[in-house]
């Protein structure tokens, strides 16, 4: 570290590197971004000068300069869900090689959260977008697509959209987990639920009442549907409360949560409560988090291939920005019942 003449350190520059090293500012420069254009021993003396003065170069003013960030702006409902950490791992993972950083923000299932982080990684130039949207209506993305910003959906629209999207056949998985409910001999199912303006918390609604309707029952009477502003687990909690005051003609035996957090939240207030699971009521989640086998009762949920999904979806940003996806994809993948104690299943 040099020092300023002031008593305080400063950062080594380039020029600091240049001068020690007895080289142009561009031989570093080229020993920086372009090392085989320097001959052997020259190149060895700059890095070892680099090390010498703990030179570190200033990516902001370099990507400045050559108009490219290599950064991927990530905006998911809740990154305290460990579902959307396990995506953000997936999309590194995938980012990385190519010498991508991750910029991971919440909007915390609040569109007007989003719309400000969007507009703050649009202005700082990301070189692409991996969202996955706090509300139905897509405007706010769909403009900044038409603006040349390059964004792929953590979901999957339910109208097309031109963007490319990758997600899971939440109507199917929700299907799952009622089948295997009304199998058991469930009736009356209970359903902790997120807003409708959240596509997933609509899809796996509408899977669990096409479900009931299949089976011959009517789903304004056999499901019942407490709603939730978010899904974490004081949510669950409350939701799983707010089933349990029913009156007992009306209480569920069983109760679906939209995703894990929350079951873990409503069995928190069922064990308060002194209701026994599955005995008294089952619990069914949604997403397969890892501590969901690790509970004192673990719970039955839907599997997501969250790794995969994260993965897919920076695999299409990255192609799109090489030219190689011109075409908006929609990768839509299956989901999978597992059963455990919360049900009366697993071993």
């Amino acid at each position: 570290m040099t020092s300023s003449g002031h008593g305080t350190a400063r950062r080594p520059s380039i020029t600091d590197v240049a001068r020690r090293a007895g080289v142009s500012v561009g031989t570093v420069s080229n020993v920086l971004n372009r090392p085989d254009q320097v001959a052997p021993s020259t190149r060895g003396r700059v890095q070892a000068t680099i090390e010498e003065l703990g030179f570190v170069r200033n990516a902001s003013a370099r990507q400045l300069r050559v108009g490219a960030i290599h950064t991927v702006g990530v905006i998911v409902l809740d990154m305290a869900n460990p579902f959307f950490t396990e995506i953000a791992r997936g999309i590194e993972d995938r980012i990385s090689p190519d010498q991508y950083t991750l910029l991971l923000s919440s909007s915390d299932d609040d569109p007007v959260r989003e719309a400000r982080y969007l507009r703050l990684h649009e202005e700082h130039g990301v070189h692409g977008l991996i969202v996955s949207p706090a509300h139905t209506s897509l405007d706010a993305i769909l403009a900044m697509r038409e603006r040349g910003v390059r964004i792929v959906l953590l979901d999957v629209p339910r109208r097309p959209v031109p963007i490319s999207c990758v997600g899971v056949d939440d109507v199917r998985g929700e299907r799952l987990a009622v089948e295997h409910l009304l199998a058991l001999g469930h009736r009356r199912i209970g359903f902790v639920n997120g807003p409708d303006t959240i596509s997933q918390c609509a899809a796996r609604r509408e899977g669990a009442v096409a479900a009931l309707a299949a089976a011959g029952l009517d789903p304004q009477e056999a499901l019942v549907e407490v709603t939730v502003p978010t899904l974490d687990l004081d949510a669950g909690a409350t939701g799983m409360g707010r089933l349990l005051a029913l009156p007992p003609a009306r209480r569920p035996t069983a109760t679906l949560c939209a995703n894990d957090l929350a079951a873990v939240g409503a069995l928190r207030t069922l064990r308060r409560a002194g209701v026994a699971v599955p005995e008294e009521m089952a619990v069914v989640g949604y997403d397969d988090i890892p501590v969901a086998s690790m509970l004192a009762v673990p719970l039955t949920t839907v599997r997501q291939p969250t790794h995969t999904l994260g993965w897919t979806a920076a695999d299409l940003l990255l192609r799109e920005a090489a030219g190689d996806g011109t075409t908006p994809e929609r990768v839509v993948f299956q989901p999978e019942l597992v059963v455990r104690e919360s049900t009366g299943g697993g071993a």
